[in-house]
């Protein structure tokens, strides 16, 4: 697969799959005019008709919804690998590491591991599809996600994928893993019973 059209499509996910302010639905036009052409342009085309023949505010409702009030549709690929562990401290280092390393910066106020600020890496970056790639999981469980709860975002997401290497034998084995037992947990401070007076 041509990596020459990959660039166009992922930062066109990116735009598609954050919250739809102002800025971001002023792009949609321009969305509109970079997918035809693109092997993904159908799957990013139902987003960006979605957002295009909708009400703002209901958008916005809609995302809030989706994405902040369910933690199983996380757009942080870390979350899903490390839950809320001590281990998501790490993961989030070495994302930012490589986004320093390619002189890029996230912007807003998002965790490295967000998947629009990642996409936006990899539209600039090979690093970036390296970082998707490595947390294909993610991925592959927040469309699962998705598509249970019916969301028209899943196109997008489904779209990232398609732009990666065929998943392996162990990337569906760690996703069927997850998708069964949830992210880690852990809780931190507590003593054994044993050891309590």
């Amino acid at each position: 697969m041509s990596g020459d059209w990959r660039p166009v499509a992922a930062r066109a996910a990116s735009l598609l799959l954050r919250y739809p302010d102002e800025t971001v639905l002023a792009a949609g036009p321009l969305i509109g005019e970079a997918l035809p052409g693109l092997p993904v342009a159908g799957l990013l085309g139902e987003v960006a008709a979605h957002r295009a023949g909708a009400d703002p505010g209901t958008l916005r409702a809609e995302y809030v919804e989706q994405f902040d009030f369910r933690r199983r549709a996380c757009l942080h690929l870390t979350y899903y690998t490390c839950g809320d562990t001590r281990r998501r401290g790490e993961a989030l280092a070495d994302f930012a590491s490589v986004f320093r390393r390619a002189g890029f910066e996230v912007v807003d106020g998002e965790l490295p591991d967000y998947l629009p600020a990642v996409l936006d890496l990899a539209a600039s970056d090979d690093a970036g599809w390296r970082l998707l790639q490595t947390n294909r999981v993610g991925l592959d469980l927040l469309s699962a996600s998705l598509a249970k709860d019916g969301s028209v975002y899943r196109h997008a997401v489904d779209a990232v994928r398609v732009m990666l290497p065929a998943p392996t034998t162990g990337d569906l084995t760690a996703a069927a893993t997850l998708a069964r037992t949830g992210p880690p947990a852990e809780q931190v401070g507590l003593q054994p019973f044993g050891s309590l007076r």
